[in-house]
């Protein structure tokens, strides 16, 4: 393509990105293990080589022994709990060699499509180009598989609902949706992708509801009190629980009560046998509520779990964004920093990082480490690992990347080299982000780690490649994709994150 004069008129690449975006009464109750597989090594010097992903797919064949397709249901108590693991683990029924190739498959369709998009960016007649079933638009390297299969997830948020039998208080998944009323919570204890512990503090959790005498609240506006649990372990086997809770008109007397109630229950209690680390207790009026909003409430126990991850120890909080497969992270992180090529003179500017783990697992391999996240719980975190492992290289700022990024890179135009790594959520990136990262010159090297890319995802890597337009801001060079890198994560289920490495 470099040698392609013609370019997409302005009002149509305006008018192509934006189609883009349309392509998600209280009373006391009366009782008072990590080590994945040594592959780590395999990675180093050889991700750039293009042969690392199929030294590691090698190595998992060689190792994982096939998961036969089941003949009859098994452990799996009837229908509602196949049907669970059909919403949520579609892949379940398929070995995992299988499920890798579907999964690959799948990516490549994604970067055929977005090949589609960058050649119309370029002016190219896409119904005479390259059929879509040869063209792309970088190396893709094959699929790294999960170190981890089954039960991999770190943390788990269940939902408190009517179960199959009627049970307003009944803790699980959703089948069904809002929209046709047909809602039912199945307990989640033959997930492929859940660990035990996890299931086991969701089962004493609606023991607990069900010896209470308050009501669950199911749907704001018709009252009621206990709503989700998420539970965060580490690969040590620490656990942290915490409970959202709907304090309607409660008095703080009488939500002291709920709270010395549930946390009796889970210290001396039939909870007892969970062996929680921590208890947290969080009261929300709205359906999702930060730290900042309504802080979390430690009840008893340590108030973080901690994490060892690429020669680091972690600190996470409860709210704090981490890569709920630990195992997998590790491998996503080494691709990650093995494609980003950073050295001594390099400032790494890690935008949406959570609690760090990337920068800082790089801080010795460069200049400088600038981290931006929204949450500050996770920064706090971030600081604090940083501190402990004695990194001294890194600084971490709070708030809304869109507002912070552009401020922090215009001190970065003095010729010295900057590699930006985004991971943003599923929604994306705010456009102002993306404005700041194509108008600095400084950066040439950009790793996009994206897990579902496509909606905003899709609009984010146009706009980073598309020719120079003025009326949108973006005036620096585009970028171009090299290289892809999927890296499973999510076993069981069609989910997988894709490592994207554009230069300019």
């Amino acid at each position: 393509m470099a040698g392609l004069k013609r370019r997409v008129p302005m009002h149509r690449l305006r008018y192509f990105i934006s189609m883009v975006g349309l392509f998600s009464k209280s009373g006391l109750l009366p009782w008072y293990a990590r080590n994945p597989p040594g592959w780590s090594q395999l990675f180093l010097g050889t991700v750039c080589k293009g042969d690392f992903t199929h030294v590691v797919a090698t190595k998992c064949q060689k190792g994982q022994k096939s998961q036969k397709k089941p003949s009859h249901l098994g452990p799996l108590d009837g229908s509602w709990q196949e049907r669970l693991a059909d919403v949520v683990t579609p892949l379940w029924r398929l070995s995992y060699e299988e499920q890798l190739k579907v999964k690959f498959e799948a990516q490549k369709k994604i970067l055929q499509r977005l090949e589609s998009y960058i050649q119309m960016l370029n002016g190219v007649n896409v119904t005479t180009a390259v059929p879509k079933s040869e063209s792309l638009p970088c190396l893709l390297h094959p699929i790294i598989p999960s170190p981890v299969i089954n039960g991999y997830r770190n943390k788990s948020t269940f939902s408190v609902n009517r179960g199959p039998d009627g049970n307003p208080k009944t803790v699980g998944y959703y089948l069904g949706t809002w929209r046709d009323g047909n809602i039912v919570c199945v307990r989640s204890n033959n997930l492929k992708n859940i660990p035990e512990k996890h299931s086991q503090v969701a089962q004493y959790y609606e023991v607990f509801l069900r010896q209470s005498p308050l009501e669950p609240c199911l749907v704001f506006h018709e009252g009621g009190y206990w709503r989700e649990l998420i539970v965060r372990t580490n690969s040590q086997g620490h656990t942290m629980a915490i409970i959202t809770f709907h304090p309607q008109k409660l008095s703080q007397e009488e939500l002291h009560v709920q709270k010395e109630t549930v946390k009796e229950f889970f210290i001396r209690g039939p909870g007892a046998a969970c062996d929680l680390t921590s208890l947290y207790f969080q009261e929300s009026t709205m359906t999702r509520c930060s730290h900042q909003q309504s802080p979390y409430q430690l009840l008893f126990g340590e108030p973080y779990i901690f994490e060892e991850l690429l020669s680091l120890k972690i600190r996470i909080s409860p709210d704090a964004f981490f890569q709920i497969n630990t195992a997998g992270a590790e491998m996503l992180y080494r691709t990650v920093g093995e494609l980003t090529g950073v050295n001594s003179d390099t400032i790494l500017l890690d935008i949406c990082c959570g609690t760090g783990v990337i920068g800082l697992s790089l801080a010795q391999h460069t200049s400088q480490v600038l981290g931006i996240e929204l949450v500050e719980q996770a920064v706090e975190d971030a600081r604090w690992t940083a501190a402990f492992n004695g990194i001294t290289n890194s600084e971490f700022h709070t708030g809304p990347a869109e507002k912070i990024l552009p401020g922090l890179l215009k001190s970065k135009e003095d010729g010295q080299s900057v590699v930006a790594v985004v991971n943003p959520a599923r929604a994306g990136l705010h456009y102002k982000v993306i404005q700041a990262i194509r108008n600095c010159r400084a950066i040439r090297t950009l790793v996009f780690v994206s897990c579902k890319l496509h909606g905003e995802s899709t609009r984010n890597i146009i706009e980073l490649c598309c020719p120079p337009d003025s009326a949108k801001k973006l005036l620096g060079e585009p970028f171009v994709l090299q290289q892809a890198v999927p890296v499973d994560l999510f076993p069981h289920t069609p989910h997988c994150e894709l490592v994207l490495l554009f230069t300019r």
